[in-house]
């Protein structure tokens, strides 16, 4: 028992959140099935300031179920900053389900990036949609470069799926929770793998809950060689951005 201890690290032990960078969350409050009110978004974001993060990037859902606006993300993320009496710089975009209303703000341009023409997309964790590899074919045309958000959770996806991602450049978004098992041991394997390989540019807790990632961020699940490996994408995009 002593030896897992003394091998084993949370996330906040390991001092991986010291001066990191949050690529993707829902800690805006009230737009998606994340953050509910402004009390609860402050209290986290105070929460990850204690545990040393620097920046955190604001990313709700925007799909057909959820169809936030532009305008009324940005007005929301106005407000959120008017009250919020912290240290960490706060960013702005969203995170795109790649179906119907994804490809209308495509083609009208209307998108919220992180980042410069980089656009945080998703798919259903069971199935991808029919015109997927078309969709990220045609935002690399556009001039936009997809951003797979915790492309290990995503269940129907194989091994060669994964290099024809890094081969087109799309770029690879871990959530860290998945690094602790949060998703499951497949996801974790997974993780694991395209962290070996190199093939991420930036990790995210994915936060809905402040409970759930405080639980996440101190399971004592981290060995010491996947911190290391961690360490080059705490800090925001890596150098394969």
């Amino acid at each position: 028992m002593f030896g897992f201890f003394h091998q084993h690290k949370s996330v906040v032990g390991s001092g991986l959140l010291k001066g990191a960078v949050d690529n993707h969350s829902h800690i805006l409050y009230g737009l998606d099935d994340g953050v509910k009110t402004v009390e609860d978004s402050l209290e986290i974001l105070a929460w990850l300031e204690e545990q040393g993060l620097s920046e955190v990037w604001l990313t709700p859902h925007v799909m057909e179920d959820v169809p936030n606006t532009t305008a009324a993300i940005r007005a929301r993320f106005e407000e959120l900053k008017a009250v919020y009496p912290g240290g960490l710089t706060l960013h702005l975009a969203a995170e795109y389900m790649i179906d119907n209303l994804f490809e209308q703000r495509l083609s009208a341009r209307d998108l919220l990036f992180h980042g410069e023409d980089i656009v945080l997309v998703e798919t259903s964790t069971m199935a991808p949609p029919i015109n997927f590899w078309d969709v990220l074919e045609d935002m690399m045309r556009t001039g936009y470069r997809p951003l797979l958000a915790h492309p290990e959770r995503y269940r129907y996806m194989q091994p060669d799926d994964y290099r024809r991602l890094h081969g087109m450049g799309v770029y690879l978004q871990m959530n860290l929770p998945s690094i602790v098992g949060f998703y499951g041991e497949t996801a974790r394997r997974r993780a694991m793998d395209l962290l070996d390989k190199g093939w991420y540019c930036m990790t995210g807790s994915d936060c809905h809950r402040f409970k759930t990632v405080r639980n996440q961020y101190t399971a004592l699940e981290l060995k010491k060689d996947m911190v290391r490996k961690l360490t080059p994408l705490m800090a925001g995009p890596s150098d394969r951005i």
